[in-house]
């Protein structure tokens, strides 16, 4: 394989099996046996979920079997809502854990006034930060980005559907005003397309300070009937929306030449937010990784 891949790792996400969001959705499936069906799709790891053992050495153990890594895990801040010194605290046992297990990014989201566990329609009833919580924010995020650093780990901002970060205007400001020695930019394919209706624009203005990638894909037909019926983000994605790379409608091609273009180091994580019973978690991990051997194709 081409030189240019060899910084990038292959992961995917445990909430194709299981979501922690709506915890009867997958609890059949085990930590072990995602473990097991990621390792048998031919992905290198997987990010922590809430299903996941809270002891790292057990977690290890099993990682170690199957020889395995941990990229990282999510992480949800309420700086604005509790205050920096809060945040902080939680932040340290986070990144403790995530150290302890060898990972390479704590996934943070700000969840003040975030809508995406709730009833509202995640199209049309995002929250907005004011002035004085933007510069709460990112004050406390250059702090939380110190702390990762200290355990061996880079923070990764994630922008998401129903937050107060969610458009390519918002990641912009959230760039512009906070440290890049201590806040990176976790790029995710699915978000920022449901959200904006594009990708490339936030890959290509902020690849500099991408430390972590998420490919999801999206079936537009689904998110059409989701817009229109106004759903919430929880309905959205059990009616659809979301998919592995090469099941919707999103360009992974041109996406994935371009992290190739300005050699992107790091994990790219295969995330998708589905309903288990409809769609088998090992068959949708497989047809993830047959489109990413597609995507690799050309560099052999």
């Amino acid at each position: 394989m081409s030189d240019v891949l060899k910084n990038i790792k292959w992961g995917i996400a445990p909430i194709g099996w299981r979501n922690d969001d709506i915890p009867e959705i997958g609890k059949e499936n085990t930590y072990k046996q995602i473990l097991s069906d990621a390792k048998i799709a031919g992905f290198a790891g997987t990010e922590v979920g809430g299903c996941y053992p809270q002891d790292p050495a057990e977690l290890k153990k099993e990682l170690d079997l199957r020889d395995m890594k941990i990229p990282g895990q999510w992480f949800s801040s309420f700086i604005i809502r509790d205050g920096i010194e809060a945040a902080r605290k939680a932040f340290e046992k986070h990144c403790a854990y995530l150290e302890a297990v060898a990972a390479d990014v704590a996934v943070v989201s700000e969840q003040t006034y975030s809508i995406q566990g709730t009833e509202k329609c995640v199209y049309t009833e995002k929250p907005y930060f004011s002035e004085q919580e933007w510069a709460l924010l990112c004050n406390g995020l250059n702090e939380l980005g110190q702390v990762a650093q200290q355990h061996h780990l880079k923070l990764a901002f994630h922008h998401h559907m129903g937050t107060g970060i969610q458009t390519l205007a918002e990641v912009d400001r959230l760039m512009e005003a906070t440290n890049p020695k201590y806040v990176h930019l976790l790029y995710d394919t699915g978000h920022i397309y449901v959200s904006d209706g594009v990708t490339m624009p936030l890959l290509t203005r902020h690849y500099g300070r991408i430390a972590h990638v998420h490919f999801k894909d999206v079936r537009n037909k689904n998110l059409r009937s989701c817009r229109d019926s106004h759903k919430s983000f929880l309905d959205s994605f059990l009616n659809g929306v979301f998919t592995v790379p090469g099941d919707g409608d999103i360009n992974f091609h041109e996406i994935f030449s371009s992290l190739v273009e300005h050699d992107y180091k790091g994990w790219i994580v295969v995330e998708a937010e589905q309903d288990p019973k409809i769609y088998n978690p090992l068959e949708y991990a497989l047809k993830g990784r047959k489109h990413i051997d597609l995507l690799l194709k050309r560099y052999i």
